[in-house]
C-alpha cells in the first residue's frame, strides 16, 4: 500500500517545503493540485517550474498524480468554475485539463484526476450529458497523445456524483482504455447506497486513483481519520482484493493550518489500518 498526501492540504506551504515534509514523514507519493500558489499551469514559466518539480520528486522518491480541483484558479469569484458543463467558459476548463495532462507527462504522473462540475440550472440533463461527453472526449485525445490516464471523480453535489454516474459516463464514452475512476473513500460513505468496501470492489476494474479521508453519512465534510463513520481495515482489505497498485492519497483540503501534524497522524493511522489486514 503506497500512501500519498494532497498538496491542497498544504496550502500554507511552498510546494518544495510541502514535498520535503511529506517525504521526511514517510509518504511515498503526492497528489498535486495545480493551483496559483503551488504549480500554476498558466504561469509563463510553467515549463521551468515543471522541470524543477520533476527534479524534486525524483530526489525525494515521490510518485505523483495530478489533481485539477483548485477552487479559484479559473475564476476569482466563483469556486470550481467554469466547468465542463459551463457555457460560456468551458473552453477554459478544457484548456486547464489539457495543460494538466501535459504537466503530468512531464513529471511522470500516470493519472490526471478531474470531475464534472455542477449542472447549471438552465441546462437540461440531456444537454449536460452531451457537453460532458464531448469535453471528456477532447481531454481523452490529449491523454492519448501523452499516454496519461484520466481518473474521473464522482463528487457529491456535482452532476456526476456517484459510481452509477461514472459508469453511465464511461459507457457513453465507449469505455476507453485511458478513462478510469478516482474514488474518494469518504464520498462513498457520504452518499453511496452500498458500504465503502463494496464501493471499492465495484470501482475495482476501473480504479486508477484513490483519495482517502473519513466522513459521516449524508455530510460532505472531509474529516481526519477516526472522526467519521468509516471502518478502515476492511477498506484496505478491499483495495488489496481488487489488486489496486496506485497511490492512496490523504484528502484533507481544509487542514492546511496544521498540515505537518495532520499528515503525521494520518500516515500513522493508515499504516495501522493496513497492518491490521495483514495481521
Amino acid at each position: 500500500m503506497r500512501f500519498g498526501y494532497g498538496t491542497n492540504g498544504f496550502d500554507n506551504h511552498r510546494l518544495t517545503d510541502a514535498l520535503e515534509v511529506m517525504a521526511e514523514q514517510g509518504y511515498t507519493g503526492v497528489a498535486l493540485t495545480l493551483d496559483h500558489h503551488h504549480l500554476d499551469p498558466f504561469h509563463p514559466d510553467v515549463a521551468e517550474h515543471t522541470n524543477r518539480l520533476r527534479r524534486d520528486l525524483d530526489r525525494l522518491g515521490l510518485d505523483v498524480v495530478v489533481e485539477t480541483g483548485a477552487r479559484y484558479l479559473l475564476d476569482p469569484w466563483h469556486k470550481h468554475h467554469p466547468t465542463l458543463l459551463s457555457e460560456p467558459g468551458r473552453t477554459l476548463r478544457l484548456d486547464l485539463l489539457r495543460r494538466a495532462v501535459r504537466i503530468a507527462a512531464r513529471v511522470g504522473a500516470g493519472v490526471v484526476s478531474f470531475w464534472s462540475g455542477v449542472k447549471p440550472e438552465q441546462l437540461d440533463e440531456d444537454a449536460a450529458w452531451s457537453r460532458l461527453v464531448e469535453g471528456c472526449s477532447e481531454v481523452l485525445d490529449t491523454a492519448a497523445e501523452h499516454g496519461v490516464k484520466l481518473g474521473f471523480e464522482p463528487e457529491p453535489g456535482m452532476f456526476v456524483q456517484d459510481l452509477a454516474g461514472f459508469e453511465r459516463l464511461a459507457a457513453k464514452l465507449g469505455h476507453p482504455e485511458l478513462f478510469g475512476v478516482t474514488l474518494d473513500v469518504g464520498h462513498c460513505r457520504c452518499l453511496e447506497p452500498i458500504d465503502v468496501p463494496a464501493c471499492v470492489r465495484r470501482a475495482g476494474p476501473n480504479l486508477v486513483n484513490v483519495q482517502i479521508d473519513d466522513m459521516r453519512r449524508g455530510v460532505h465534510e472531509h474529516l481526519e481519520f477516526g472522526e467519521g463513520d468509516i471502518d478502515f481495515p476492511p477498506v484496505m482489505a478491499a483495495l488489496r482484493e481488487v489488486e489496486y497498485r496506485g497511490l492512496v492519497s490523504v484528502e484533507l483540503p481544509r487542514h492546511g493550518h496544521a498540515a505537518p501534524l495532520v499528515a503525521r497522524r494520518s500516515l500513522r493511522f493508515l499504516r495501522r489500518a493496513a497492518s491490521e489486514v495483514t495481521a
